[in-house]
């Protein structure tokens, strides 16, 4: 007779507020320096290119979005590693490279940094330790420590160096504000999971046998439906979860809406809001099978009021990670599971 060995049952994680917020105290150190860093490199710089992959890339989107609404007076582009080395876009000594990686050996993002050492131009890079690939190719390195919040600490620290760098270009008058409110975004992340688990779960039962899944945003709002949609219940759910952006919505994507199909609605507070009121509305009239999540109802305490918009994107992922971990106990499948990524060559 042998004996067989079961795998262990999934179980939706706890909140644990120490490793929480432990984790993310190398992002808030770090930031100091980057911030420093966008003060001197401000009048060096007229262009600034955005290069990674996956959620960093998409931590970008919100910085781009911010560059482009402040008029801050820089050339502002976002790329995928790949694409960039392929376009060879221009560069000069004036041009800043910014790349991320959590684990620093993303292969695309440390073949592009390498790709630009022997270019005019400045590059800075964000990853975990010193000994990473993508730390040891950039000429500034940010190093958050070792996280499993990387992607709000990549966000802590790029969201320094740009208010940095808006703050000596142009006079940003949120600056200190931003600083202040990136030192309470961890403790955010706290409450909005805690205040949304009991929510996660609910809709995690009601939705658990669904396996295609929209989930619309605007603006900087679009990151965290990317994120959450792409990088989350697509690649650890193997979910049909993919986003679209709320101004696309009404040319082509909304003929897919039927009674029957699940949607995940995103709120920001930005000045794309609006966009996202209109596809509420709409979709309200079809379906009852609508979740609805908006930053309004998140207290993100200690936040400027100001910069909420900036940092709502980052409270709604904390809240809408109770949704993962609850559908992964009730589909029994791990959110660490991968059948190619890490696991095959490709």
């Amino acid at each position: 007779m042998t004996s067989e060995t079961r795998p262990a049952p999934v179980v939706a994680a706890p909140i644990d507020r120490e490793t929480i917020v432990g984790s993310l105290q190398g992002a808030l150190s770090a930031k100091n320096d980057a911030a420093r860093l966008g003060q001197q490199l401000a009048g060096q710089i007229d262009r600034i290119y955005f290069v990674s992959c996956g959620a960093p890339n998409r931590v970008m989107l919100t910085l781009e979005y911010w560059l482009d609404h402040y008029h801050s007076g820089y050339q502002v582009k976002r790329y995928f590693p790949a694409e960039f080395m392929t376009l060879e876009p221009e560069l000069d000594e004036r041009t800043l490279v910014v790349l991320g990686s959590k684990s620093g050996t993303t292969a695309e993002t440390v073949e592009a940094a390498r790709y630009l050492q022997d270019k005019p131009c400045v590059t800075v890079g964000v990853t975990t330790t010193a000994d990473r690939p993508l730390a040891q190719a950039v000429q500034h390195v940010f190093l958050m420590g070792e996280t499993e919040q990387a992607h709000t600490g990549i966000f802590i620290v790029l969201q320094a160096l740009i208010g940095g760098m808006m703050h000596a270009r142009s006079g940003w008058p949120l600056f200190e504000s931003l600083m202040r409110s990136l030192d309470a975004l961890p403790e955010v992340l706290v409450e909005s999971a805690l205040l949304s688990d009991a929510r996660g779960k609910e809709d995690a039962l009601k939705y658990q046998n669904d396996r295609i899944l929209y989930h619309i945003a605007s603006g900087p709002m679009f990151a965290t439906a990317y994120v959450f949609g792409v990088c989350m219940l697509m690649e650890m759910q193997w979910m049909h979860s993919t986003a679209l952006e709320a101004a696309e919505w009404f040319h082509g994507p909304f003929e897919i809406l039927d009674a029957e199909l699940p949607l995940m609605l995103l709120l920001g507070e930005d000045p794309s809001r609006p966009l996202m009121d209109r596809v509420v509305n709409f979709c309200r009239k079809y379906s009852d099978r609508l979740m609805i999540y908006d930053s309004r109802d998140l207290p993100m305490t200690g936040i400027d009021p100001e910069l909420r918009p900036m940092l709502a994107p980052f409270a709604m992922q904390a809240a809408l990670n109770r949704f993962a971990e609850h559908l992964a106990e009730l589909h029994g499948h791990s959110l660490d599971t991968r059948r190619y990524m890490w696991v095959t060559e490709y």
